[in-house]
């Protein structure tokens, strides 16, 4: 009965906009049933959709979550994406919701009661956060991540966490704790990592929204592989979305890896800029001085931006399919009156990925225990210049020194990439060298590799393309188009200058106008 009268009290606070619906529902039975379906399916809606119904009493958040929780039961033991569910919590979080808007006809924020998942890496409070480590089976945080508080800030409903690989150290996602997410387009096939689970959700229809993190490609790459956008956010210094609370590190630090950036996944472009009004902010710590005001996208139309284009590379093939699609990119990009520049470079592709590695290679050994890098150290220091290990070992081990050179190496690639984006306003590359790769979970990872058009390559090259914009911060989006003809999704990358978030989620907007649409997961068509 109190969710009767909520529901009714927020219909009526904005009668000057439900009323439309209803009225054409009433002139036109056709209409109605039409009007009913889609609000039994509005869980598998883009979140814009949602929460437009949401403010409009079409639907209710308690409602809408239990369309989602029944959704996740009938789909998600197939995916396994979603790991962990707090039902009570969030329907009581949802009622709330619902009755805040009845009694004030205002919203908390952008996000007001519409339900959406969380990656387990992020910390939640009150609710089990694992990173997929069986060290952290039981760690229930006292308080959520930074980017978690803006979600709920902004008024949304936390009800699940997402799949991870353990401590998100894979480019798959399996863990001992609760096992492998599987492709939505297929099991053979990997999901990608570490936001595999994110992105499935997302995928799925178990989610309209996920935050995902993305130091070596980890939401970027299950972004590709699922069919879903996705924005790595800009970083500087500091990240334009805050990161602490976010494992790795361990649980408490108020540090994280000075290249892991945050961002949104969604199931459109549009949906990418919905939440990234929500979560550009300033950390705590900052708030009382600093504003995040992210400009406006550079360019109105596709004809009046400079598009560079980078198809392929001899230091990281892709394969025909995605060549292909690359060339019909070209193509479209050119008919619409675009300048491309297919041959300028903004950096070497190989002396960039050696210094990437280098760096990621240096902050992932921050929370390495003391007896593990002391036998590091001692490896370095006696293995041989032409070992296979020797640039891992050293770059783990180098001294401060070394690091601030190599920073300094960083800050003059940055410059490289600005220099280019002084005559181009975005660059397109493949996203990564084919569509989704064979799932390799259960190969000992010596073993892994990808093939490329029958040649075998490295498992880490699934990630080179993706690589190129991690080191120097750039904002970046995956968006999906196109397949391959056993129906997996290809997507092609979006890179822009530092602090253009806008201008290259702007930029996926115009071209998914134009491309060839991606497959949808069974899931969102069953």
């Amino acid at each position: 009965m109190i969710l009767r009268r909520s529901l009714l009290a927020a219909t009526a606070a904005v009668a000057s906009v439900a009323a439309l619906p209803r009225a054409t529902a009433a002139a036109n039975p056709n209409t109605t049933e039409a009007f009913r379906t889609r609000m039994n399916k509005l869980h598998l809606a883009p979140a814009s959709e949602q929460i437009t119904a949401l403010r409009t009493g079409r639907i209710s958040s308690r409602q809408l979550l239990d369309q989602l929780l029944a959704h996740h039961a009938a789909t998600n033991p197939g995916l396994n994406a979603v790991v962990t569910v707090d039902a009570d919590d969030a329907r009581t979080a949802a009622d709330k919701a619902d009755r805040h808007l009845a009694t004030t006809g205002r919203a908390l924020g952008g996000l007001h009661g519409l339900p959406m998942t969380v990656k387990d890496a992020l910390e939640t409070a009150n609710l089990r956060t694992t990173c997929g480590s069986p060290e952290l089976t039981s760690h229930i945080p006292d308080t959520d991540a930074d980017v978690v508080a803006l979600l709920r800030a902004a008024g949304a409903i936390i009800y699940g966490k997402s799949n991870v690989p353990t401590m998100c150290q894979d480019i798959q996602t399996s863990n001992p704790i609760f096992g492998k997410t599987k492709n939505p387009f297929g099991d053979a096939h990997t999901a990608g990592g570490s936001s595999g689970g994110p992105s499935v959700s997302v995928a799925a229809g178990l989610s309209s929204l996920e935050i995902g993190s993305d130091l070596a490609g980890s939401l970027r790459l299950p972004a590709a592989y699922n069919g879903v956008y996705a924005l790595r956010t800009s970083r500087g210094a500091s990240p334009i979305v805050p990161t602490r609370g976010h494992i790795p590190r361990p649980p408490g630090w108020r540090s994280s890896s000075d290249m892991l950036a945050l961002g949104p996944i969604a199931r459109n472009a549009a949906d990418l800029d919905l939440l990234l009004d929500v979560i550009a902010a300033p950390a705590p710590t900052d708030g009382a001085a600093w504003s995040i005001n992210l400009p406006a996208p550079s360019r109105t139309s596709l004809r009046q931006y400079r598009v560079g284009l980078w198809a392929d590379d001899d230091f990281c093939r892709v394969d025909a399919a995605t060549r292909a699609l690359l060339d019909q990119v070209s193509t479209v990009v050119r008919n619409s009156g675009a300048s491309v520049d297919d041959a300028a470079r903004p950096v070497d592709f190989g002396a960039s990925n050696h210094l990437f590695e280098r760096l990621m290679y240096a902050t992932s050994a921050a929370t390495a225990s003391d007896a593990a890098f002391a036998g590091e150290v001692a490896a370095a220091e006696n293995v041989a210049d032409d070992s296979p290990s020797a640039h891992y070992l050293k770059s783990r081990t180098m001294r401060h020194r070394e690091w601030a050179r190599a920073d300094e190496d960083r800050r003059k690639l940055g410059a490289q990439w600005a220099n280019y984006f002084t005559t181009h306003d975005i660059l397109i590359t493949p996203a990564t060298p084919t569509a989704a790769v064979p799932d390799q979970t259960t190969v000992p990872a010596n073993d892994r590799h990808i093939t490329v058009d029958g040649e075998r390559r490295g498992f880490y090259e699934q990630t080179s393309w993706l690589n190129l914009s991690s080191p120097v911060g750039l904002p970046t989006v995956v968006m999906p188009t196109g397949q391959t003809s056993d129906g997996r999704p290809l997507a092609i990358q979006i890179i822009g200058p530092y602090l253009s978030d806008r201008t290259v989620i702007h930029v996926a907007k115009l071209l998914a106008k134009v491309l060839p649409s991606a497959p949808k997961a069974p899931a969102l068509t069953a």
